[in-house]
Protein backbone atom coordinates (compact mmCIF):
# COMPACT_ATOMS: atom_id res chain seq x y z
CA UNK A 1 0.00 0.00 0.00
CA UNK A 2 3.00 2.28 0.92
CA UNK A 3 4.00 1.63 -2.56
CA UNK A 4 1.45 2.41 -4.44
CA UNK A 5 1.23 5.88 -2.19
CA UNK A 6 4.83 7.10 -3.42
CA UNK A 7 4.18 5.92 -7.55
CA UNK A 8 0.75 7.91 -7.01
CA UNK A 9 3.02 10.79 -5.45
CA UNK A 10 5.67 10.62 -7.55
CA UNK A 11 3.15 10.74 -10.68
CA UNK A 12 1.50 13.72 -9.30
CA UNK A 13 4.76 15.38 -8.91
CA UNK A 14 5.69 14.72 -12.19
CA UNK A 15 2.81 15.59 -14.13
CA UNK A 16 2.75 19.27 -12.19
CA UNK A 17 6.53 19.73 -13.10
CA UNK A 18 5.45 18.66 -16.46
CA UNK A 19 2.84 21.25 -16.66
CA UNK A 20 4.51 24.16 -15.04
CA UNK A 21 7.72 23.46 -17.41
CA UNK A 22 5.24 24.20 -20.20
CA UNK A 23 3.35 27.06 -18.84
CA UNK A 24 6.30 29.73 -19.69
CA UNK A 25 6.99 28.18 -23.24
CA UNK A 26 2.88 28.78 -23.94
CA UNK A 27 2.53 32.21 -22.30
CA UNK A 28 5.89 33.24 -24.50
CA UNK A 29 4.53 32.07 -27.62
CA UNK A 30 1.19 34.06 -27.13
CA UNK A 31 3.27 36.99 -26.19
CA UNK A 32 5.20 36.74 -29.45
CA UNK A 33 1.75 35.54 -31.48
CA UNK A 34 0.16 38.68 -30.13
CA UNK A 35 2.89 41.01 -31.43
CA UNK A 36 2.74 39.10 -34.97
CA UNK A 37 -1.12 39.00 -34.85
CA UNK A 38 -1.02 43.11 -34.31
CA UNK A 39 1.23 44.00 -36.90
CA UNK A 40 -0.50 41.28 -39.57
CA UNK A 41 -4.07 40.61 -38.61
CA UNK A 42 -5.06 43.29 -36.81
CA UNK A 43 -6.50 45.46 -39.53
CA UNK A 44 -8.49 42.80 -40.93
CA UNK A 45 -9.47 40.48 -37.97
CA UNK A 46 -10.14 43.31 -35.88
CA UNK A 47 -8.66 44.22 -31.88
CA UNK A 48 -10.71 41.62 -31.01
CA UNK A 49 -11.01 38.76 -33.55
CA UNK A 50 -14.41 39.90 -34.86
CA UNK A 51 -13.56 40.30 -38.57
CA UNK A 52 -15.50 42.23 -40.66
CA UNK A 53 -19.15 41.38 -41.36
CA UNK A 54 -19.47 39.58 -45.20
CA UNK A 55 -15.60 40.21 -45.36
CA UNK A 56 -13.38 39.15 -42.59
CA UNK A 57 -14.36 36.48 -41.00
CA UNK A 58 -14.35 36.26 -36.84
CA UNK A 59 -11.50 34.69 -34.83
CA UNK A 60 -13.42 34.15 -31.92
CA UNK A 61 -15.42 31.22 -30.64
CA UNK A 62 -15.55 29.21 -33.86
CA UNK A 63 -14.76 25.90 -34.45
CA UNK A 64 -13.01 26.94 -37.91
CA UNK A 65 -10.01 28.69 -35.68
CA UNK A 66 -10.10 26.03 -32.62
CA UNK A 67 -10.17 22.94 -34.69
CA UNK A 68 -7.77 20.88 -37.26
CA UNK A 69 -4.41 22.94 -36.85
CA UNK A 70 -3.31 21.50 -40.58
CA UNK A 71 -6.53 23.83 -42.36
CA UNK A 72 -6.01 26.27 -40.19
CA UNK A 73 -2.35 26.73 -40.94
CA UNK A 74 -3.05 26.07 -44.72
CA UNK A 75 -5.24 29.26 -44.21
CA UNK A 76 -2.26 30.96 -43.08
CA UNK A 77 0.29 29.77 -45.68
CA UNK A 78 -1.57 29.47 -48.74
CA UNK A 79 -3.95 32.05 -48.37
CA UNK A 80 -7.83 32.36 -49.04
CA UNK A 81 -9.66 33.52 -52.09
CA UNK A 82 -12.75 31.21 -51.84
CA UNK A 83 -16.10 32.01 -50.20
CA UNK A 84 -15.92 30.30 -46.82
CA UNK A 85 -18.98 29.92 -44.25
CA UNK A 86 -18.53 30.37 -40.73
CA UNK A 87 -21.13 29.91 -37.83
CA UNK A 88 -23.73 30.40 -40.52
CA UNK A 89 -21.98 33.39 -41.99
CA UNK A 90 -20.34 33.58 -45.51
CA UNK A 91 -16.98 35.97 -46.13
CA UNK A 92 -15.86 36.29 -49.17
CA UNK A 93 -12.80 38.81 -49.12
CA UNK A 94 -9.55 37.43 -50.16
CA UNK A 95 -6.62 36.45 -47.63
CA UNK A 96 -3.54 37.35 -49.17
CA UNK A 97 -0.97 34.18 -48.43
CA UNK A 98 1.29 34.55 -45.28
CA UNK A 99 4.23 32.37 -46.16
CA UNK A 100 7.14 34.70 -45.79
CA UNK A 101 6.48 34.60 -42.26
CA UNK A 102 8.86 31.99 -40.23
CA UNK A 103 7.33 29.17 -39.40
CA UNK A 104 8.00 30.13 -35.47
CA UNK A 105 5.93 33.25 -35.97
CA UNK A 106 2.93 31.41 -37.93
CA UNK A 107 2.76 28.82 -34.79
CA UNK A 108 3.17 31.79 -32.09
CA UNK A 109 0.18 34.11 -34.09
CA UNK A 110 -2.12 31.16 -34.60
CA UNK A 111 -1.28 30.10 -30.50
CA UNK A 112 -2.08 33.30 -29.67
CA UNK A 113 -5.23 33.25 -32.05
CA UNK A 114 -6.23 29.93 -30.27
CA UNK A 115 -5.89 30.91 -27.00
CA UNK A 116 -7.18 34.61 -27.27
CA UNK A 117 -10.45 36.37 -28.02
CA UNK A 118 -12.79 33.34 -26.10
CA UNK A 119 -11.03 30.57 -27.63
CA UNK A 120 -9.03 28.05 -25.89
CA UNK A 121 -7.45 25.33 -28.08
CA UNK A 122 -3.89 23.55 -28.14
CA UNK A 123 -0.53 25.01 -29.17
CA UNK A 124 0.57 25.23 -32.64
CA UNK A 125 4.19 24.24 -33.08
CA UNK A 126 6.62 25.58 -35.60
CA UNK A 127 7.10 21.53 -36.68
CA UNK A 128 3.27 22.03 -37.09
CA UNK A 129 3.68 24.46 -39.79
CA UNK A 130 7.17 22.84 -41.27
CA UNK A 131 5.11 19.85 -42.02
CA UNK A 132 1.81 21.59 -43.77
CA UNK A 133 4.28 23.90 -45.37
CA UNK A 134 6.15 21.30 -47.01
CA UNK A 135 3.39 19.16 -47.85
CA UNK A 136 2.19 22.56 -49.93
CA UNK A 137 5.20 22.84 -51.70
CA UNK A 138 4.79 19.32 -52.66
CA UNK A 139 1.42 20.03 -54.56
Amino acid sequence: MMKIKMTVLLICFFVIGLISWQQPDLKASIERGQKVYETYCLGCHQSDGSGVPRLNPPLSKTTYVTGDKKKLITVVLAGLDTEIEINGEVYNNVMAPHDFLKDQEIADVLTYVRNSFGNKAAAITPADVKNVRASLTKK
